[in-house]
């Protein structure tokens, strides 16, 4: 079964130019879901929310 959580959060802009945006996820977040800082999401727009997904390698270790 897919794990799920919903939040809102602020899109932060990095002031680089790049057109990338910040998104802090919150800590509770993070655990429920078992990210960790430098994990990978796919983004995508479903019915006009942002969806974020983990990027979970097939192979690890």
């Amino acid at each position: 079964m897919a794990q799920s959580a919903r939040t809102t959060v602020k899109c932060q802009d990095p002031g680089d130019g790049s057109g990338d945006v910040i998104v802090e996820l919150p800590p509770d977040i993070l655990k429920e879901l078992s990210l960790a800082v430098g994990d990978k999401l796919s983004i995508e727009i479903v019915d006009s929310v942002i969806v974020l997904r983990p990027i979970r390698d097939p192979n690890p270790g």
